[in-house]
């Protein structure tokens, strides 16, 4: 497996990473602080049943999507390794990559959701604004971050391997 292909990683990697940053998201602001859910700042607040049943639908909805796409980058990642999965959880073009989805995933989200849609905000509040810019920076971090990792990588090596390749040369002078 070319660890070091970063091309090969990039789409399995970004994807994991949209997917385990709204997981990541979801899980912890959505239900273990609970400063928001995806419709709190419409008409479906979560201060009534019928608003919070709403709000929990939605909340639903999104972590599938989250998890539909972990599966699909997971399904594209081994694709693309083969059955040689020596080295791939230390491989920095996949964590960086990953970093870089759930960057992606900070910057659309909070753009989308929180300043063009309004539909609800990282914190509620007087500092509302404050709270969701420090989502998008942390988006911007993200990006910059993994970006900067996977190019320290290391570079692809021959498919064949230095040893198999050598010996290929070797019997063809003969």
């Amino acid at each position: 497996m070319e660890i070091g292909a970063r091309p090969r990683l990039t789409a399995p990697g970004v994807i994991l990473g949209i997917g385990l940053g709204g997981f990541l998201d979801g899980i912890l602001l959505h239900q273990l602080l609970q400063w928001h859910h995806m419709l709190t700042s419409t008409s479906y607040t979560a201060d009534t049943v019928h608003g919070l049943r709403i709000n929990t639908l939605w909340d639903g909805l999104f972590h599938t999507v989250t998890w539909l796409a972990v599966l699909g980058g997971l399904a594209l990642l081994y694709s693309r390794v083969g059955r040689d999965r020596s080295g791939l959880l230390a491989s920095r073009a996949l964590w960086g990559w990953m970093l870089v989805g759930w960057g992606l995933f900070n910057l659309v989200e909070g753009v989308v959701d929180h300043h063009l849609l309004g539909i609800h905000h990282v914190r509620g509040g007087p500092h509302q604004l404050a709270w969701d810019l420090g989502f998008l920076a942390l988006g911007a971090i993200l990006v910059a971050g993994g970006w900067l990792l996977q190019r320290t990588a290391a570079p692809p090596r021959d498919a064949a391997g230095p040893h198999r390749a050598a010996r290929s040369r070797d019997a063809a002078d003969r």
